[in-house]
């Protein structure tokens, strides 16, 4: 469960009465795809011809970019985390983390969910000993990759739901 019983306003977009403007709702897609590609080869290398994982990353830029609507996002989300249910490891949680960058456009909460399942995916490929270092290093790129437009929103959005996101955000 990555989402609180408690929605924050801020996280909300303007049309259902919060505050989230729609580029930063695009904004906050596009960090989630990022973070979900960057951990994509985990799934590739065990599934190199299914492109459902794929398909929802460049579903989620689409519908930042305005070229794909809502529903169709929502639903190739769906279809990656589909490729994710037989598949455990690092593999799993990176179709994981794509699925919940697509769901971006539909509940902007889902942007930690795809950073969350990405560190879960970093920290499973690594060797043993090294996963908690190896989650810190992905939370640290991520963070990296935060736009100066929602990096605040989301850094205080992490220390919120750390204990919902399996406590991935420990950088």
């Amino acid at each position: 469960m990555i989402l609180p019983k408690v929605r924050d306003p801020r996280l909300v977009t303007v049309r259902r009465g919060g505050s989230l403007t729609d580029e930063d709702h695009h904004l906050l897609a596009l960090w989630a795809a990022a973070c979900a590609e960057h951990v994509l080869p985990f799934f590739e290398a065990v599934r190199p011809d299914d492109p459902r994982p794929r398909r929802a990353i460049e579903a989620a830029r689409a519908w930042a970019g305005g070229d794909l609507p809502m529903m169709r996002a929502r639903a190739a989300g769906g279809h990656a985390m589909g490729a994710a249910r037989d598949l455990t490891g690092a593999a799993r949680h990176a179709a994981y983390a794509a699925g919940q960058a697509a769901v971006v456009a539909h509940v902007a909460e889902h942007d930690l969910g795809a950073a969350a399942y990405a560190i879960k995916a970093a920290r499973a490929a690594a060797p043993p000993g090294e996963a908690e270092a190896a989650g810190r290093r992905e939370c640290r790129w991520q963070r990296d990759q935060l736009p100066d437009a929602v990096r605040e929103l989301v850094l205080d959005d992490q220390r919120r739901r750390n204990e919902l996101c399996w406590s991935a955000f420990v950088c």
